[in-house]
């Protein structure tokens, strides 16, 4: 809810004009009365309409910077002659008014060239940048017709005025990392596939890794699911990665390396947040240096993402592209409070992206750590991926604590149960069934619906086709051991009771349904919590409820200056790429910081967060002007008898002809926004 002098925000008419204030009706919508914390806005303009928050805004002024910005912003693909001309007579005829020299005829072709551009501009921002103007024209008719019939300039027209503008697209928007998504199928579209890439890197620079293993949120966002289907985003990212690599080509930077400027970072961790940080950072000039715990570079991708989806040579490639910018990397350190006060004293700042690598517990009757079969998902993993990805054998050790036979982990003959629903449990069973497991079940408290929508409907139906046994709306109530050797798991069956008042279903255990599992393994997949002892206790950093560190989230920096956190252990268990969004923003906030001591946002990050907060994506939008009924191409995947018992990439990837096929079906929907602040 917002406080508008004036709004016709996605078709609400809001107007106050000639009403006190303390009697102005709000929007029903986000809008960005606030810029920042110093700086009121007074008018928001965009592709859906406009805002204003003060009663003196110059209207004329505000519609031609505007149409100023499509010049800058467009990214006009040059396909249609509405985007290549009518942006720029949009903001001729605006200038024109504006600076008193206009005539009613020049009203006139502006509503001409509008409504031509809304009608038959091939992209959105064509067809968007009209919307906003034409409202002002049409309900502040009298202001325009003020400036031409007396010929004088518009009120601010000659004033210094902050007009600050992003360009979005609803995609772009929901994907925590912000990729330009239109940008890089834009490249693909055109076999470009160095543009493609290099659009990605502006913001994510593990494109090998995003472009398998994202939960791709921005295909939700996708405006031509309001059509027919989503654009297969995630699949199109990967191939200016794979692109580069398979040609063996340089890295294709977005940005020149720029000279040292003395600084220096610690940056404790080298998973997708830690690596994320350091390439941006190194890209700055700043001397990196990144501190592992693991023997091997990528954190829980590398040891806890199978080889059948993340190829290591793949993920290696992106390592190596974050090494391009000068990075050094120091592995088997283990970092503890000693050290990090030794790094205060070394280093200009300290990024903490230790992820959270400690299994939580299933918290049912009788869960002894002690029991053997009982065995931590990260632990799991771990020693799966080490041996597959690298070849590090188990000690005899830890081969009698888990219960192998062999230094790798085999499960010939058993039978493992995982109680998880989201990407780490995937993992634990789709890697049992390669580990020759008898049976693999996965218990989890909710649906079939609720697993594929905190993972993926390509990886829950794999895993089925695999051989995984799901069992839903079940939890763990007791582990049954004899002599400390896991025997069988009692399981309780729930049911979903509608909330009367509306609300969330409740699971409520159905009395008599119990039952019980045979199993030689228990997997506790149902989530990790961060291991903070590396923090001096002097420090006092603080915590929040969940035991991760706080920040505010849009910064990073924590309650120590100089020392910031992103990625799992700032948030909790979270996906690589918002992992990779946090770091991103990180590593800016953090640049800055080491040139000024100031903690301060860009007025780009500034508008993400407004724009995130008043929603892109309209999942109601009635999309016409596009062919309907386009198929989604769908890239090859190995047949089950093929994968399940082998560490194969299952997923092919698109074909050139695919590749082109789906490129096409994107329908471009780029949009303008901007503050008056």
């Amino acid at each position: 809810m917002s406080k508008v002098y004036f709004s016709t925000w996605n078709g609400e008419f809001v107007n106050n004009i000639n009403t006190p204030v303390e009697e102005w009706k709000e929007s029903a919508y986000d809008l960005p009365a606030q810029y920042d914390s110093h700086r009121e806005s007074k008018a928001f303009i965009g592709w859906d309409g406009v805002a204003l928050f003060d009663k003196n805004v110059d209207v004329i002024r505000l519609a031609m910077e505007y149409a100023a910005q499509y010049q800058e912003y467009s990214e006009a693909c040059g396909r249609c002659a509405p985007g290549r001309w009518g942006g720029r007579i949009l903001y001729d005829q605006l200038d024109k008014i504006a600076r008193g020299e206009g005539s009613i005829a020049d009203l006139d072709h502006l509503r001409e060239i509008g409504k031509s551009m809304q009608i038959t501009s091939k992209c959105e921002i064509g067809k968007t940048v009209p919307n906003p103007i034409l409202d002002l024209m049409q309900h502040f008719e009298h202001v325009f017709l003020e400036c031409i019939n007396e010929q004088k300039p518009s009120i601010h027209y000659s004033e210094s005025i902050a007009y600050i503008a992003k360009i979005t697209a609803p995609c772009t928007d929901a994907c925590p990392s912000h990729v330009d998504i239109p940008a890089y199928i834009e490249g693909v579209r055109d076999v470009r596939m160095d543009d493609s890439l290099i659009a990605t890197r502006q913001t994510m620079p593990l494109a090998h890794v995003c472009g398998r293993v994202c939960p791709h949120p921005c295909e939700d966002a996708c405006r031509r699911t309001n059509l027919d289907e989503p654009i297969s985003i995630m699949a199109l990212k990967r191939l200016g990665a794979d692109w580069e690599t398979d040609h063996g080509y340089d890295f294709f930077h977005p940005m020149e390396k720029k000279p040292s400027n003395g600084k220096r970072v610690a940056v404790i961790g080298a998973g997708p947040a830690g690596l994320t940080t350091a390439y941006y950072l190194g890209a700055e000039g700043i001397a990196v240096d990144v501190y592992e715990e693991l023997p091997v570079l990528g954190g829980e991708v590398a040891v806890g993402v199978p080889e059948y989806r993340m190829p290591i040579d793949k993920y290696n490639k992106d390592i190596d592209c974050v090494k391009d910018m000068g990075v050094n990397f120091i592995v088997n350190s283990k970092i503890n409070a000693d050290d990090m006060r030794r790094f205060e004293n070394e280093y200009d700042a300290i990024m903490v992206a230790t992820g959270t690598r400690i299994s939580k517990k299933v918290y049912c009757d009788n869960e002894r750590p002690e029991i053997k079969g009982y065995w931590g998902a990260i632990d799991f993993l771990d020693k799966v991926n080490l041996y597959e990805k690298y070849g590090y054998t188990i000690s005899k050790e830890e081969q009698e604590e888990n219960l192998l036979t062999t230094p790798y982990v085999d499960l010939t003959g058993k039978t493992l149960v995982c109680v998880g629903g989201g990407f780490t449990s995937m993992d634990v069973v789709r890697c049992a069934i390669r580990a020759n497991a008898k049976k693999v079940y996965m218990i989890y408290r909710r649906d079939e619906k609720t697993i594929i929508k905190n993972t993926t409907y390509e990886e829950y139906h794999e895993a089925v086709e695999e051989g995984v046994e799901f069992l839903f709306h079940s939890a763990v109530a007791e582990m049954r051991d004899e002599d400390n050797l896991l025997k069988s798991l009692l399981v309780d069956k729930f049911e979903l009771v509608p909330d009367p008042n509306g609300g969330r279903a409740e699971l409520v255990k159905i009395e008599g349904a119990s039952y019980e599992i045979e199993a030689d393994y228990i997997i506790p997949a149902v989530s990790q919590s961060a291991d903070l002892q590396l923090l001096p206790e002097e420090w006092e950093i603080e915590k929040t409820s969940w035991a991760t560190i706080k920040t505010n989230g849009r910064d990073y920096m924590t309650s120590r200056k100089g020392i910031f956190a992103s990625g799992d252990c700032e948030y909790g268990p979270m996906t690589i790429v918002n992992a990779v969004g946090q770091a991103k923003r990180a590593s800016s906030v953090m640049s800055r910081y080491l040139q000024t001591g100031e903690v301060t946002l860009s007025d780009d990050e500034i508008m993400e967060d407004h724009l995130r907060k008043l929603r892109v994506y309209d999942k109601k939008e009635k999309v016409t002007g596009w062919m309907a009924g386009i198929p989604r191409e769908h890239a090859e995947v190995l047949e089950v008898e093929d994968r399940k018992h082998n560490n194969k990439e299952v997923n092919l990837g698109f074909t050139q002809e695919e590749a082109l096929a789906e490129a096409e079906r994107c329908m471009r929907c780029y949009y303008i926004a901007m503050v008056q602040a």
